[in-house]
């Protein structure tokens, strides 16, 4: 399906400094800013979106990875990004564990087509994958740059 398509190398963050959640929020929206996969206009409108979700339910799946995604009024397409938090963040993840993989999802908001939502919970079913696999988390965290961040997710797409 190629969904590792949808992350863009500039987008990620190999080495994500964050004192705190909504503090890794704000880094992970701005850097989807810069990558062009989210028109500035819609970094605040982001931003409050994630962190309102977060603060409803952590998106803190387990095993250190977290899957911040939300429905965006006036996003064109999805864009997504993989980022690492080599020291972990408190993200009152389900499993009270400290989070290293952030996937971070944006997505327009709900059409009316049904082929949109269908790939949509594609996409959330693959990171979902990627997430309970130890081979692709133990992998993330040793890689070293976006660009391998990106190939990483490719080759676990191929396999």
């Amino acid at each position: 399906m190629d969904h590792w398509k949808l992350f863009r190398p500039v987008a990620c963050l190999s080495e994500l400094r964050a004192e705190d959640k909504e503090a890794a929020l704000g880094i992970l929206v701005d850097a989807l800013v810069h990558s062009g996969a989210l028109d500035m206009t819609l970094r605040e409108r982001a931003l409050a979106a994630l962190v309102t979700r977060e603060r409803s339910v952590s998106t803190g799946f387990g095993h250190g990875v977290a899957i911040p995604h939300v429905r965006l009024h006036g996003l064109v397409e999805t864009s997504a990004s993989l980022s690492v938090l080599p020291g972990g963040c408190e993200w009152g993840a389900i499993d009270g564990e400290p989070v290293q993989l952030v996937f971070t999802v944006l997505c327009p908001e709900r059409s009316s087509a049904r082929h949109d939502s269908e790939r949509h919970l594609e996409l959330m079913r693959w990171l979902a994958r990627l997430a309970r696999s130890s081979d692709f988390r133990s992998r993330a965290l040793a890689a070293r740059s976006c660009a391998a961040l990106i190939e990483l997710l490719r080759e676990m797409e191929a396999a």
